[in-house]
């Protein structure tokens, strides 16, 4: 085995696992031995497994972390403790320099196995605060680093660097011509595209569909719904391209795009930035989650680069009026997007990382 191996970590949504997949050639380049911890059947398997189909993946028992009431909160703890365990007994075949962690409910009993192991554990936080997993892991953790200054005030000072938002060099090769061809669209018409993140979103998908007679008029669609929401009665609307996800076309579709609506789930929104996509965020509502995206989404429509649309107030007049200030200030959005700092490269972010390697 190589003496320089690293196990990545982290799962649950894309969003924990495409940070990931951007520097795995940047570290293979660098000589390692890369390995990933993820769970029995979250999306990390997927996507690793089809993206990387030679490299060692590790499925380990993990429970999820709740903020609310559930029965399962007394049965997952013994689920958390069982990952440990396996996690620890992988750790010790592998021998990793470090463990790098993008969080999500699978990484806490990889963090946790790493600092009984001894192995340095580097953390990544990509949200304005911090998700419930990565607080349970900073105790355990040599060193964190953030995409948002803002998430500094959250964590120890000590231990903690703002990098700004690392994109992979895959996203940069799209290519505008093959997004149309895929789609069938013409090239003289705006692409509108619209996603719900990786699991895709109810509400999005119903307030859009509703609009579809009045947005084909002046727009192409492509419409990225998720695993099961794809709508077979629409299949056939000119001008309309449905996805249930996609992965290596990603790159293509982005370029295609003139505008965007979009969750605001960190990765997502700083790959349109990087793009300088138009965006019109509506991030998960607090009922439904921890409130990360609301102050994602909000951070960037005070810093010009996107329009903000509450789910709560979500309907069908309200969609189109939003997508309506979308574009009447697009431009205006481009240009405060083409003064940003360029983000990371993926090498040098393995870079920061195996700085803290043993």
């Amino acid at each position: 085995m190589n003496e320089k191996s690293i196990i990545l970590t982290g799962g649950g949504t894309a969003g924990h696992v495409s940070l990931n997949e951007a520097i795995i050639p940047s570290l293979i380049e660098a000589g390692y031995d890369v390995h990933y911890i993820g769970s029995h059947d979250g999306i990390e398997k997927e996507l690793i497994s089809n993206a990387f189909p030679s490299l060692p993946y590790y499925s380990i028992s993990s429970g999820k972390l709740r903020r609310y009431f559930s029965m399962q909160n007394f049965t997952d703890p013994f689920k958390v403790l069982a990952g440990v365990t396996q996690a620890f007994s992988i750790i010790k075949k592998v021998k990793p320099t470090v463990i790098f962690s993008k969080g999500g409910f699978v990484s806490v009993p990889v963090v946790i196995a790493a600092k009984l192991a001894d192995i340095p554990v580097v953390v990544h936080e990509s949200d304005v605060t911090p998700g419930l997993a990565n607080k349970i892991s900073l105790p355990f953790a040599s060193h964190i680093f953030t995409v948002f200054k803002e998430t500094m005030k959250h964590l120890p000072s000590d231990k903690t660097t703002c990098t700004g938002s690392i994109i992979r060099q895959q996203l940069f090769e799209g290519n505008r011509e093959r997004g149309l061809a895929l789609c069938q669209f013409m090239t003289d018409k705006k692409v509108l595209l619209v996603m719900g993140g990786s699991l895709g979103s109810v509400v999005i998908n119903e307030a859009l569909r509703e609009n579809l007679p009045t947005l084909l008029e002046h727009y192409q669609i492509i419409h990225l719904c998720g695993k099961g929401n794809l709508d077979t009665t629409i299949e056939s609307l000119q001008g309309y391209s449905q996805f249930e996800y996609v992965t290596t076309e990603l790159p293509d579709l982005l370029y295609a795009a003139d505008y965007i609506v979009s969750r605001a789930g960190s990765n997502s929104i700083f790959e349109f930035l990087a793009l300088h996509k138009p965006m019109l965020l509506i991030p998960l509502s607090a009922a439904k989650s921890r409130g990360d995206q609301i102050l994602n989404a909000n951070l960037f429509k005070k810093q010009g680069f996107a329009q903000v649309l509450d789910e709560e107030t979500l309907t069908k007049e309200a969609f189109l009026q939003a997508i309506n200030k979308l574009v009447a200030h697009a431009d205006e959005m481009i240009d405060q997007m083409l003064d940003v700092e360029q983000p990371k490269t993926p090498q040098e972010m393995v870079a920061l990382i195996t700085q803290y390697e043993k």
